[in-house]
């Protein structure tokens, strides 16, 4: 039995306790600062000096990769030395130039870039002598490439030159550029594949955001008509990807079958359908190298891409080699004799670096190096999948970024970030923007809100005709979650996104004003009455599908007034950072232009960045620097109050 303690022993037990405690605040304190001080920060500048890298193809010796690179601060073709590493530029575009490779035959480059970010991109060749021809020249002309024909003298085109709603197949002649209309797109098809020998077209239709077609039309039938290759009863999307090289087979992907997507075969001998390829999530791609030895496919598995290639002729799968480290794999490509592959590495912490790999080496050859070299890795966060209930029970998945100096003795700030769409999915991967974000202190919550692709064809179309609304209540349900972390600063959390996710943040300061204490709206929709009705021309074949989840302007114009932001800007009382693009085709300069009108009429502290050569999406590393210092300077001053 323990002995009652004298007033004297009582003092003296308390004091000790309370300079154990003090003692352990003051250590956990100091070890906090030491971890903050151990984290070096970077410029925007820095993180941009990062290099983004596109597209790879082997010309028709091996000798040469055709790549994108935007090392001169905009996209550009180069071409590398496999052996080497070494890079030769070989465009010096204004705008963003982006590879889609070598001729078949020959030398010669095929590349696509638009003007200004307005999305209306041509189709160029690069001659042998350094010359450039438009192979789709008109100043409102669309176009885009489908591929080359097996023996390589023809290559195939789409363009709405006739109409600015359908898309055209061409084919042209590889030499002479002469060309030759194959299908006449009156009814809103869009053109999928095309068979090694030209023949065969798969088509798709699309008649709602749950249901589509595909189709096979035969071209040396008389009279053209698309055969229905789908017929189905209960809505599913059916979609046709590519035909076998050999061309005996149209491999298409539907999701009748589940929540996930699959890969079926169908054989245009005997009309059987198959199953090819099924996981438990979506199946993202799937391709063949040049005679079909190598198959290589893609799962979006959680919020990361999963690759396999598979050697057909011994049904295993391919081992990378171990000098290669873990990360996402991205590009494969195959040389035209199958004995090299290039392919991309990326993590959450690592830009793009190209590899080539002689197939069977103990070792691949790394050719760049796209991090920042002022960079040091270790100082960058790798995300991790988070799951919370949202307002109704449902399940909601995310993807969040813990910055290093985040501790319960070190609370942060944070922000939600919302993805594009609708309809669109945030994943791993590395964000200079941001990396730059966390590095400077606020957490990251990437949430894939109900009607987020990726997790099943029921979560996607639980927004339907409810955006602003229950898709809005899980953001916000997100952010309490993040006020259930101990390291963030739960009275500073603020929201942000692109396209569909600027409009989130808009909705979010308009609908539940006491919500968030900052918003970050970057080229967001705020007056769905007028966007739904400006959409581009291009559009048409998706217009339908488009309705049937935003809602039809001709019928729902009171609801689409309900869920503008604009309308209700009145109602904004935080701090709001709008950045937008001039050319932007999608949502219009005068959107951002209004809602910034709007709520500096309340009061409130707004700012606004606009680029004049840019559209839909920062091309340019000094847009996208300026954009990201915007950022970093609006939260220090508005959500950290640090500035």
């Amino acid at each position: 039995m323990h002995k009652p303690l004298t007033a004297v022993a009582l003092a003296i037990a308390v004091s000790l306790s309370l300079s154990a405690c003090q003692s352990s605040s003051d250590s956990q304190a100091t070890s906090a600062t030491q971890v903050q001080n151990a984290i070096q920060t970077y410029s925007a500048e820095t993180f941009f000096d990062t290099v983004s890298l596109t597209g790879s193809s082997f010309n028709k010796d091996g000798s040469k990769l055709l790549i994108s690179s935007d090392e001169t601060g905009i996209y550009n073709l180069f071409e590398v030395n496999p052996k080497t590493g070494e890079r030769t530029q070989l465009t010096q575009s204004q705008d963003s130039t982006y590879s889609v490779g070598y001729f078949p035959n020959d030398d010669r480059i095929l590349f696509t870039r638009d003007n200004g970010g307005n999305e209306l991109y041509h189709l160029f060749v690069r001659n042998l002598d350094g010359t450039v021809t438009d192979l789709t020249p008109g100043e409102k002309t669309r176009a885009s490439f489908a591929g080359f024909s097996k023996d390589g003298n023809t290559l195939f085109v789409l363009t709405n030159e006739r109409d600015p709603k359908f898309m055209d197949l061409y084919k042209y002649d590889s030499k002479t550029f002469a060309k030759e209309l194959v299908y006449k797109n009156e009814l809103g098809f869009n053109v999928a594949a095309i068979s090694p020998d030209g023949r065969f077209v798969a088509l798709n239709k699309t008649h709602s955001n749950r249901d589509s077609d595909f189709y096979l039309l035969d071209t040396l039938k008389r009279i053209a008509k698309p055969t229905i290759l789908s017929r189905h009863e209960e809505p599913a999307q059916y979609n046709a990807w590519s035909f076998s090289v050999d061309g005996k087979s149209l491999y298409y992907a539907t999701n009748a079958k589940g929540e996930f997507r699959q890969l079926w075969r169908y054989d245009l001998d005997s009309g059987e359908h198959s199953l090819a390829l099924a996981d438990d999530w979506d199946i993202s791609f799937m391709r063949f190298s040049e005679s079909g030895r190598y198959q290589v496919s893609g799962v979006n598995a959680d919020a990361s891409t999963k690759v396999s290639i598979i050697d057909t002729a011994t049904n295993k799968q391919l081992t990378l080699p171990s000098n290669v480290p873990k990360g996402t794999l991205s590009g494969v490509e195959f040389s035209k004799d199958e004995k090299s592959m290039s392919f991309y590495l990326s993590s959450d912490t690592s830009p793009r670096n190209l590899y080539v790999w002689e197939i069977g080496a103990d070792n691949a050859k790394r050719l760049t190096s796209s991090l920042s070299k002022e960079i040091n890795e270790n100082d960058l966060v790798e995300s991790q999948i988070v799951r919370f209930k949202s307002f109704d029970g449902l399940t909601i998945p995310g993807v969040l970024y813990k910055p290093k100096q985040a501790s319960a003795t070190n609370k942060v700030p944070a922000l939600i970030w919302v993805h594009g769409g609708p309809g669109g999915q945030s994943r791993t991967g590395y964000s200079a923007m941001q990396q730059h974000l966390v590095n400077h202190g606020y957490a990251i919550f990437a949430v894939n809100n109900r009607g987020s692709s990726g997790y099943g064809k029921t979560f996607f179309h639980l927004d339907d005709k409810k955006h602003g609304e229950d898709d809005l209540q899980d953001i916000v349900f997100g952010k309490k979650h993040l006020q259930t972390l101990d390291w963030v600063d739960a009275d500073k959390i603020g929201i942000m996104g692109g396209s569909y996710g600027g409009y989130m943040t808009a909705a979010a300061l308009a609908f539940e004003p006491e919500e968030f204490e900052v918003g970050i709206n970057i080229f967001g929709v705020t007056n769905w009455v007028r966007t739904l009705t400006s959409i581009p021309p291009w559009w048409e074949s998706f217009k339908k599908s488009l309705y049937d989840e935003m809602g039809d302007p001709a019928t729902d114009e009171q609801r689409h007034r309900r869920i503008s932001p604009l309308f209700h800007a009145h109602n904004i009382t935080k701090p709001l950072l709008v950045v937008q693009g001039a050319n932007d085709p999608r949502v219009l300069q005068v959107e951002s232009d209004e809602l910034v009108a709007a709520v500096k009429a309340n009061g409130v502290p707004v700012e606004y960045v606009l680029f004049d050569d840019e559209g839909h999406g920062f091309s340019k590393r000094a847009n996208r620097i300026t954009a990201s210092n915007a950022y970093v300077s609006f939260l220090d001053k508005y959500l950290k109050g640090t500035e």
